[in-house]
């Protein structure tokens, strides 16, 4: 799911800024200790209200403009940055730290930074667009470069959340993976290709599909539909083994802000949900099987436990 994006432009305010305005350096450090701005980093700063208004992303958002202003023009936002800005949904990547690249090629990367991560590489006209008034690397290089950062999970959530929103496709993401091939850390990045899906519809779904690989589960059906006896649809449960007599659903919060109904109180909304899980049951005569966030802190005993399920429903006692 892609998020709206909120409105930047000319926020940030540069030291040089203040200075020019009028404003003494003393008279802006009173500001910041009274919270009338907000330092972002070393000489740049918001309106402390506005900067309390913003989500986690578009303050990583802020901080990236922050860094660009003072960096030189060739610089794109890259990597996880690049992504952030177009509102797509990550998991495990710290956000108060940018990543960028510049597009003159030679040039060297500079300093690493506690809050800004100059990267190096060549970054061409090709591989490169404005988005939101700022330079930032295209959805399938971008692709590309996070899985690059370590760790599979995190790679592959994010990729997931590019192909779903048809922010790029399979082809352009592999076509980068192919060009890149001898980058440091090119071989997570064919553990993602192999593992990537379209059809998982929220970083949960993603996260619980790398469990399934890591646990040795049997790989299972995303998005199954579930039809009466009629052929009419009733039900798309988010997993499922249709072999096994099994399907599997993520409580998160996205589910619930998706399919809520106008008006719908939570209450209600778990209420019909439970029969919805019924009427499958009935259907189909599965047994499903339900994990939360939490779970994912032990994917070991999840794995055992769904193990059990299978085989009483292979054995015939459930």
């Amino acid at each position: 799911m892609i998020t709206p994006q909120v409105d930047l432009e000319g926020l940030v305010q540069l030291r040089r800024d203040l200075l020019a305005s009028g404003l003494t350096d003393p008279q802006i450090d009173r500001l910041v200790r009274a919270k009338v701005l907000k330092r972002i980093r070393y000489g740049a700063y918001v309106a402390y209200e506005t900067w309390e208004s913003l989500s986690i992303d578009d303050r990583h958002r802020l901080l990236a403009r922050a860094v660009r202003a003072r960096a030189h023009s060739s610089t794109a936002l890259t990597h996880v940055s690049s992504l952030v800005e177009r509102g797509i949904s990550l998991w495990g990547f710290p956000l108060d730290v940018v990543h960028t690249t510049r597009t003159d090629s030679g040039q060297r990367a500079g300093r690493k930074r506690r809050d800004w991560v100059p990267h190096r590489g060549i970054l061409g006209a090709e591989d490169c667009e404005e988005l939101n008034g700022v330079l930032v690397s295209t959805a399938a290089r971008s692709a590309f470069e996070v899985t690059t950062l370590g760790g599979v999970e995190r790679g592959l959530i994010a990729v997931n959340r590019l192909l779903h929103a048809k922010a790029m496709t399979m082809d352009e993401f592999t076509e980068q993976a192919a060009a890149h091939r001898d980058w440091p850390g090119s071989l997570t990045t064919n553990l993602v290709t192999h593992l990537a899906d379209s059809r998982l519809e929220s970083v949960g779904e993603d996260r619980f599909s790398y469990l399934a690989f890591r646990q040795g589960l049997v790989k299972p059906e995303p998005q199954f539909d579930v039809r009466d006896e009629q052929g009419v649809l009733v039900a798309r449960v988010d997993f499922a083994w249709p072999d096994l007599g099994v399907f599997l659903e993520f409580d998160g919060k996205i589910k619930y802000e998706r399919h809520r109904r106008e008006g719908e109180s939570l209450d209600e909304f778990l209420m019909r949900e439970k029969r919805r899980e019924v009427l499958v049951c009935q259907i189909t005569g599965w047994t499903c099987i339900r994990i939360t966030w939490a779970d994912f802190a032990r994917p070991e005993l999840v794995a055992t436990r769904i193990r059990k399920v299978m085989a009483a429903r292979n054995s015939g006692v459930a």
